[in-house]
């Protein structure tokens, strides 16, 4: 009997957390609570995160990997089992390992793609059989970018980011330059200098070329590293600033040009060459589990 390589059985355990880029990003005033009303457009690449879940039957749920600094009830992957757990009064546990190649405060939505993977694929291993609006509405409670990574399309986001609208656009190569500092979305959100009222645009208005962030002058001020990355990309035509993160990006028509401006970057600023995607691999992921379930009860 032939065996699988190790690293494919692996890859076919493997649930995929994808990052995303925010393409452009609004501030169009803070609400009563606190909040900030938003426009932004979402979209993902295909630099993920790698997920393992092994099922308890005892009902306990651990991280194996262990952030370092991050409690085991903060840490979101937990949360977002505890929270689905909690919904659906299931009773079974579950050891969750997470292979990091998303950087944490880049602005990639790392830790929130986690919590959503972790919500898609226990609800499928769990057998909780919540649809997708549901594991939208409980997503939302663990971030209000998580509901994106739940949807599995690129996204017209409105609200504080919750308000999805899934949207078709180009998917070209980007280069990612993930300077060696970490932006805290806290901070920058109450930093006296932001930004905070910015006239609403359309989609059209987007797709036409207006893509500011409206949070770049506050992360390029405080953060050197990220002016550098910015002054860098400049060069091969500009940069953006992704969500409120310490990560920039350019935008090139063929994966050629990115890698040769990669093979030009200064190692300083870490970077990697990613493919834009309007469908998460999420998606795919769970389309395959669904098959094998089937395949399993037809047997």
């Amino acid at each position: 009997m032939t065996r699988a390589p190790a690293d494919s059985v692996s890859s076919a355990r493997a649930w995929p957390a994808p990052a995303k880029l925010n393409l452009m990003l609004r501030i169009l005033g803070r609400r009563p609570d606190g909040y900030h009303e938003l426009q932004t457009v979402f979209q993902f690449i295909d630099r993920c995160d790698r997920l393992f879940f092994d099922v308890r039957p005892d009902g306990l749920i651990n991280r194996l990997d262990a952030i370092p600094g991050v409690a085991p009830e903060q840490d979101l992957t937990v949360r977002a089992a505890v929270a689905l757990r909690r919904a659906t009064g299931c009773r079974l546990g579950v050891d969750i390992r997470c292979e990091k190649r998303l950087p944490m405060g880049g602005g990639l939505g790392g830790g929130s793609s986690d919590a959503a993977t972790t919500l898609v694929a226990l609800n499928q291993l769990w057998g909780t059989g919540l649809d997708r609006v549901a594991l939208s509405q409980l997503a939302l409670s663990l971030g209000a970018d998580v509901p994106v990574f739940v949807g599995g399309e690129a996204a017209w986001a409105e609200g504080v980011g919750e308000r999805l609208m899934p949207v078709e656009l180009p998917e070209p190569w980007y280069l990612v330059l993930s300077p060696a500092c970490a932006v805290s979305t806290r901070d920058v959100f109450a930093h006296p200098e932001l930004t905070r009222s910015s006239p609403p645009v359309t989609l059209a208005d987007f797709v036409a070329g207006d893509a500011v962030n409206d949070c770049l002058a506050v992360v390029r001020a405080r953060h050197a590293p990220v002016a550098a990355a910015l002054d860098w990309l400049s060069n091969w035509g500009g940069g953006r600033l992704t969500g409120t993160g310490a990560c920039v990006f350019g935008v090139f028509a063929e994966q050629s040009q990115a890698n040769r401006a990669m093979a030009d970057c200064p190692d300083e600023f870490r970077p990697f060459v990613a493919r834009g995607l309007n469908r998460s691999p999420l998606l795919d992921r769970v389309a395959r589990a669904d098959r094998s379930l089937v395949q399993a009860s037809s047997t």
